[in-house]
């Protein structure tokens, strides 16, 4: 193995709903590694937020508006990419949202509309991108799982639902399609620093941390949330040759939280 096994040098990568935190931080280490980056979300006006952002680390993009839990959207827009660049070399599946409720306070449509963008809309992109993958007979597609794919919590039925769907989604892809040399794999984040994750770590008025920033940091053996920037190398580990014999994956980037059954009680 050499190091340039990990270059994405020439590829074309669209990273789903990465106009900032995960996606914008995976999209800017593959700009590192020498691929071409196209991007959406769901309006213009977040687009031009993702634009905003790349200018500002000078990363040359391809923002498009395109809603991933339209299956009519996602084909336009698959067709749009591989026409202007001529391929998608690699997929992640990153837009995704959370509705912490509690389940018996949850309404279905509220559980459904999480699925629908955490899970359906992987199958619904991935199955657009998949043929054009086939026809150029390689292809990377990196799912964005989480620990929900693993444990249940309080107030996230719908997201540990979608999430653990998607890490079987994950492993069908790999089963169905490797034999094409297309490596389908995930990546689970722990808890991120994100600002989606940031009213969890919110200050209490008398200046002490969060009960939950509290619970994560000492159920966590490294003894900190991870940072958008700690999936950079793993994604580009899953997006380049490297990992050409690596398939139906989930590797969890989360502090070693996932081995670890805490501190006894003193």
């Amino acid at each position: 193995m050499e190091m340039k096994d990990f270059s994405l040098e020439g590829k074309v990568a669209w990273v789903t709903g990465a106009s900032y935190g995960i996606g914008f931080a995976i999209a800017s280490a593959f700009a590192t590694a020498g691929a071409k980056i196209v991007f959406n979300d769901i309006n213009q006006a977040a687009v031009d937020r993702g634009l905003a952002n790349y200018k500002e680390a000078g990363i040359p993009v391809k923002g498009y508006v395109c809603d991933v839990t339209n299956e009519e959207a996602v084909n336009a827009t698959t067709e749009e990419i591989v026409k202007e660049f001529g391929s998608i070399d690699i997929l992640v599946n990153n837009a995704g949202i959370i509705k912490r409720i509690p389940m018996l306070e949850m309404k279905a449509s509220e559980f459904r509309q999480v699925i629908d963008v955490d899970l359906n809309a992987p199958f619904i992109v991935s199955k657009a991108v998949i043929p054009y993958m086939i026809k150029k007979g390689h292809g990377k597609i990196i799912n964005i799982c989480s620990m929900m794919s693993e444990l249940g919590r309080e107030t996230v039925s719908a997201y540990a639902a979608a999430k653990g769907g998607l890490k079987m989604l994950t492993r069908n892809i790999a089963s169905e399609y490797g034999e094409y040399n297309i490596q389908c794999n995930g990546i689970g984040p722990g808890y991120i620093a994100t600002p989606q994750t940031a009213p969890l770590r919110e200050k209490q008025p008398d200046g002490s941390r969060h009960p939950f920033d509290q619970f994560i940091v000492s159920k966590t053996p490294a003894a900190r949330w991870g940072n958008a920037e700690d999936l950079q190398g793993p994604a580009v580990f899953l997006a380049s040759d490297a990992s050409n014999f690596v398939n139906g994956h989930i590797l969890y980037v989360d502090g070693g939280i996932l081995a670890y059954i805490g501190k006894q009680p003193q």
